[in-house]
């Protein structure tokens, strides 16, 4: 069973998500909360495994309180529900611990797969907003001149490579794979090297892009 949190300060939309869970038999829909001071305490009172959040809410906005709630819980898997499409809103939404980003004109279609992607540890973005991804990485390219690095990548980096833009750590990796975590950290190094990223959220943004993970 997914223990899911609602955080939207509109009660129709509440209302409506709930509904729409509550049709599957694995989802449970555990709370709901009207802002973001309010998703913050009762994800702490309910340790929900996914938290859907509206990303404009009074008293605390939905990045901000996914901010807080990742340092506090960072086994909860946080899904932002947005009306904009530009990668600045998607990067913020990444950076404060978030793994799925969906768009409110889609979610009814994409909210299901992103619920059981998030509860697995993994990420998954609104085909709309991939597609953003992968177009802006591509004009990033050629403004730079530079050309796509990934099949530089030996085939052990490239599965642990996906391995960490599905959220695992270098010892999950490690047991995963059979491999020391300093074996691992050593391929992590080369991977960031090769690709010319700098972070996690780098990672994950490579791998939308790339559509190795969803």
């Amino acid at each position: 069973m997914i223990r899911i949190l609602i955080a939207d300060d509109h009660g129709v939309m509440r209302t409506g998500l709930r509904l729409q869970l509550q049709q599957h038999a694995d989802f449970e829909v555990v709370g709901e909360a009207s802002d973001g001071r309010e998703a913050v305490k009762f994800a702490e009172q309910l340790t929900p495994d996914v938290i859907i959040m509206d990303i404009g809410m009074p008293n605390l906005n939905g990045i901000d309180a996914a901010a807080q709630i990742v340092k506090k819980l960072p086994k909860c898997g946080v899904i932002i529900l947005s009306v904009h499409s530009d990668e600045e809103y998607v990067l913020r939404a990444l950076r404060a611990g978030a793994r799925s980003y969906l768009l409110k004109e889609s979610a009814h279609l994409d909210l299901k797969r992103a619920v059981e992607s998030v509860a697995a540890g993994q990420s998954f973005f609104s085909p709309t907003v991939a597609r953003m991804l992968m177009e802006d990485f591509v004009q990033q390219m050629q403004r730079r001149g530079l050309k796509d690095s990934y099949d530089l990548l030996s085939d052990r980096e490239k599965e642990i490579f996906q391995l960490f833009a599905e959220g695992k750590s270098n010892k999950e990796v490690a047991a995963l794979l059979n491999l020391s975590p300093y074996t691992v950290e050593t391929h992590r190094t080369h991977i960031m090297q090769k690709l010319d990223l700098h972070s996690a959220v780098d990672i994950v943004l490579y791998a939308v892009r790339k559509k190795i993970v969803s």
